[in-house]
This record gives C-alpha cells, structure tokens and sequence, in this order.
C-alpha cells in the first residue's frame, strides 16, 4: 500500500535545534562544553485535524537528553495553544535521538530546550483577500 504525498507530508513537523537549558546548583559543573546534537530525523506527526484546518504552530519542550543520548522526560515548557500540537510534540520527543553533550571527553546528561515548529508544506498557507 502506498500513501499519497499530502498523507506523508500529514506525518511530520519541522524541528528546529535544540536550545540548551542547564540546570543545578553549581553552574560550572553542569555547563557542557559540547551542547547535545541531534542525529535522528524528526518524527513528530502533525494532528490531522489542524492540518485540515490550516493551522500551524510552535510549541517548546524542555527535554533531558541523557548521557547516552536518549531522550528520558519531556514537557511543555511553551505551549502553542494547541493541546494537539503539544501532545504531538511531547510524544515525538521520545523517538529523537541525540549525540549527547559533552564535557570534556565525558558525556553528560542535560536539559535542553526543543522548539518544535508544525508548518505546512510551501502553498498550503491559508490566504487572507
């Protein structure tokens, strides 16, 4: 069986990279030297309804990529105001994979913040008379 493109195009968002949050209580210990890169390919799923209604959107996640670039817990740190686009977001998290950050020569783990950007494909926009 094979999908039609407007149905594959339905199935992803665009990502931007990630942005890096640290947390602790001693900063110099917890700054990396290296930020977490990612190497997997974006998979969220842009919700079907808003697709058909035209709606596009962003929300940010703040997400902790673990030491062997995994991603462990995600949130909404910045909702879009679409509860479809944030779940989608927060469940297409957990499927990234990362090149972990670094400090030195060891991986660390990290929080990270995630803008993830759910557009339509070029001449979908909805257009204003």
């Amino acid at each position: 069986m094979t999908m039609n493109p407007i149905s594959l195009a339905r199935r992803f968002a665009l990502l931007a990279a990630p942005v890096v949050i640290l947390t602790g209580c001693n900063e110099e210990e917890a700054t990396p030297e290296q930020p977490p890169r990612q190497v997997s390919s974006s998979t969220f799923h842009y919700p079907e309804e808003l697709w058909e209604n035209r709606v596009e959107g962003e929300t940010t996640l703040r997400i902790f990529v673990t030491d062997d670039g995994t991603v462990d817990s995600a949130r909404v740190d910045e909702t879009s105001g679409y509860e479809e686009f944030d779940s989608a977001a927060v469940r297409g998290a957990y499927d990234l994979r990362f090149e972990p950050a670094r400090r030195g020569d060891e991986p660390i783990s990290v929080w990270v913040l995630l803008p993830v950007r759910f557009d339509l494909p070029n001449g979908e926009e909805e257009t204003t008379p």
